[in-house]
């Protein structure tokens, strides 16, 4: 990746100079822009500057950090999904205007998360670049949080059941980074959800009970539910499936 500022400091020439030189090196075909300013080198085999990314997640620390994958993207990078979807989720600390945003031919679906909630992230290196992807505890706590990350709340549940016969499952884990994320909503769709799938008696589910807090939310806010469990103060969807094993 290569910004003006960067390539002004190796080349001890102004930004002028050097977004000059970046401007020429591109229409000679040696560079990519991705947006104003930053460039990407291409590979002397690739067929055209458009596929000089093999990994489009390099990217991401410059375009958006303090950033990390989550959300359908690390459900994927964990095999919590068999999903495959084609844009990238990112959560980052930075404002943001918009939330989908197609840099490089890159499809990027991009949400606010404040920097101390950038916590359970794992670092996976790419090509020297350090990128963060949040743990399978906090991909689901995430997608638990704002479902529209994880694709709705019937594709967060699909993740949520092969998260919990995982080896990467952990009651306590869990718990942790809910309680930290400070939204209570979480902890009533997990609780819920973890009754159907893990039983009214697991840990998880107790767990989950005890926090619940006041006011009713909703399973998911994008599918208006009219049918109140009133034990997980939670309405559901008239005609929801969810998960085999869920009700």
């Amino acid at each position: 990746m290569v910004t003006v500022e960067r390539a002004a400091r190796v080349l001890s020439l102004n930004n002028s100079d050097a977004a000059k030189a970046l401007a020429r090196w591109r229409h000679q075909g040696w560079l990519t822009r991705v947006k104003r300013g930053l460039y990407v080198a291409v590979p002397v085999d690739a067929a055209t500057a458009e596929r000089a990314l093999d990994n489009a997640w390099i990217l991401i620390p410059d375009l958006f950090g303090p950033a990390y994958v989550g959300g359908w993207s690390a459900a994927e990078h964990w095999d919590l999904t068999e999903q495959i979807f084609r844009d990238i989720c990112v959560f980052t600390a930075r404002p943001i205007t918009k939330r989908h945003q197609l840099l490089h031919n890159i499809p990027f679906v991009v949400t606010h998360a404040a920097l101390e909630h950038h916590f359970g992230t794992k670092p996976i290196w790419t090509k020297d670049k350090k990128i963060l992807v949040s743990d399978p505890a906090k991909t689901m706590v995430d997608m638990l949080s704002e479902p529209w990350t994880g694709g709705g709340i019937q594709h967060v549940a699909a993740c949520l059941s092969h998260f919990f016969k995982s080896d990467q499952f952990n009651s306590d884990q869990v718990v942790d980074y809910a309680t930290r994320l400070g939204n209570g909503a979480v902890f009533k769709r997990l609780g819920y959800l973890a009754q159907q799938m893990l039983g009214a008696t697991h840990s998880l589910t107790a767990a989950c009970e005890a926090r619940l807090s006041k006011g009713n939310a909703q399973l998911d806010p994008a599918l208006k539910g009219n049918r109140l469990i009133t034990r997980w103060h939670l309405f559901l969807p008239k005609g929801l499936s969810l998960e085999a094993g869920t009700e």
